[in-house]
């Protein structure tokens, strides 16, 4: 069963926390130990591949599960959902996630899949000798990472999940943010940052045209300026982009928590609702930081 999803509706900025049809595995072991807070991740290596922890799941309790989000689901039929999906959940099972994907597509929902790759792109950052750098949740992308992130975006996260997905009898297509102009972007004003990029319009027509042909479009969030420079765009606040675009009826956030926590280490301390004043209070507070910035900016 899965657990820790935000569905949000695209029009408006309450959130709830539910369980859904896709499925966020528990933490799996991994190479190289995060630092402490959700900032740096990285992806398991060849040589150790992670391995689901989840507890099995009895078909008693699957067809249960099912059987009660079915009528929901099916009211869904034909409605776009954009999920966002990235972080830990990348590495975590992720097949699992793509037959989740496959299961919505099935029941007739027109599924979009916005992705990031964090801990991917750390672990080649590492494999380069490059030290990845966060403000406020955001990446430090200066030329040299920007390169990284473009190649392991674009090429390996990016084909590797249409892979999946067609192993999952899912007819997906691969698009980043340059293809078509589809995210179009300006630097952000920060200096600092580098090569981050803000969403200032989106192509929905593009995507729009691979729902009507029964595609799943899987895309990256890298852009480009108008000078032809690739720019390194949040996948949180990309695919809420994205979905305000498409006038979607469902955004998905995928997390590895059960959702907001006033306290990370307790579960009981879950806020299951907040809007946009409160998200700015969470913030202040230092109640949401580093990555999670990004995701209450949506």
């Amino acid at each position: 069963e899965g657990r820790g999803l935000c569905w949000r509706r695209s029009s408006g900025l309450s959130v709830g926390v539910t369980s859904a049809a896709v499925a966020v595995a528990v933490k799996a072991r991994v190479r190289r130990r995060a630092t402490k807070g959700d900032e740096i991740k990285f992806a398991t290596s060849n040589e150790s591949k992670a391995v689901s922890t989840a507890p099995p799941v009895s078909l008693q309790q699957w067809a249960q599960g099912t059987a009660e989000r079915l009528p929901a689901l099916a009211q869904l039929s034909g409605s776009v959902v954009v999920i966002k999906y990235g972080g830990a959940a990348m590495v975590e099972s992720p097949e699992r996630t793509m037959r989740d994907v496959a299961a919505l597509a099935a029941m007739g929902l027109k599924p979009v899949l916005v992705h990031g790759g964090g801990p991917e792109i750390n672990s080649w950052l590492a494999k380069v000798g490059i030290e990845p750098k966060f403000v406020r949740g955001l990446r430090v992308t200066d030329a040299d990472t920007m390169e990284v992130v473009a190649m392991v975006l674009m090429g390996k996260v990016n084909k590797g999940i249409v892979a999946t997905m067609g192993a999952a009898g899912v007819s997906a297509v691969g698009l980043s943010g340059v293809d078509g102009g589809l995210l179009q972007a300006k630097k952000v004003d920060d200096e600092e940052l580098g090569f981050v990029g803000e969403v200032t319009g989106v192509r929905e027509d593009l995507l729009l045209t691979a729902l009507e042909e029964g595609f799943v479009p899987v895309v990256a969030t890298v852009a480009a300026d108008d000078e032809g420079n690739f720019l390194n765009v949040n996948a949180d606040i990309a695919a809420a982009a994205i979905a305000r675009a498409l006038e979607a009826d469902e955004f998905v956030l995928m997390t590895d928590v059960p959702g907001i926590l006033r306290d990370v280490k307790d579960p009981g301390s879950l806020i299951s609702e907040v809007d946009e004043t409160g998200a700015e209070q969470l913030i202040e507070e230092g109640v949401v930081a580093g990555g999670k910035i990004s995701q209450k900016n949506c």
